[in-house]
């Protein structure tokens, strides 16, 4: 049986945490408990976002990235992400006065299907996973990240910041502007990837062929 390592342990936490934020957001319309439900959700956010750092600096600490890892770690934050922007965007579950606009939540999922599309695409041609973190992925994640806080925030922010609200906006755009960038810089080093294996396929092919 394979032994879960404590940075795969944290990874698989904050899986399990997005179902409590999701039930929180479901419940900030009420008008009874709105305001706290959207307080909890604010407090599992933070968890969930330090976490992500913790369980990458873990691994490295203990010497222990395993593959395992490699894809839970991408996987647990394009499900929280997914499920906040849905949320956010949602008339139901945003935040009072705060709802996110459809075209930043199109470009930031957008990002994750094509990313995941690209994987199994390079996978079906090579033969080989491949997860490779570039720093457009890395930003984008963080600008996210920080897009959704601001939002969860925005109703007391903005009354102590008088610009928050444009704040909250510019985040939005900023992280789907980001999503998109990172999209094209994936494409790119998938397309090299594919290319550099094919060219030693190639080398291989003909260096058999002159042996016979």
């Amino acid at each position: 049986m394979m032994q879960l390592t404590l940075a795969n342990q944290i990874t698989f936490l904050r899986i399990v945490l997005i179902i409590p934020f999701v039930l929180c957001m479901l419940e900030a319309s009420d008008p009874k408990i709105g305001s706290k439900a959207r307080y909890i959700a604010v407090g599992i956010f933070v968890i969930m976002a330090v976490s992500d750092a913790v369980d990458g600096y873990v691994a490295r600490v203990q010497k222990k990235v395993t593959r395992l890892g490699t894809f839970l770690d991408p996987m647990a934050d394009k499900l929280l992400m997914t499920c906040a922007c849905i949320l956010l965007a949602t008339a139901k579950t945003a935040v009072p006065g705060f709802r996110m606009p459809l075209e930043p939540v199109v470009l930031i999922l957008g990002k994750d299907v094509l990313v995941s599309l690209g994987f199994m695409t390079v996978y079906l041609l090579t033969g080989h996973p491949r997860v490779v973190p570039v720093w457009a992925g890395k930003l984008a994640t963080f600008l996210q990240l920080v897009m959704v806080a601001s939002t969860l925030i925005a109703p007391e922010m903005s009354r102590l910041i008088p610009y928050w609200k444009m704040w909250v906006k510019m985040s939005w755009w900023l992280a789907g502007i980001m999503a998109a960038v990172a999209v094209v810089i994936y494409i790119y080093h998938g397309m090299r990837y594919i290319d550099q294996i094919e060219r030693q396929n190639r080398q291989n092919s003909t260096s058999k062929t002159g042996k016979q």
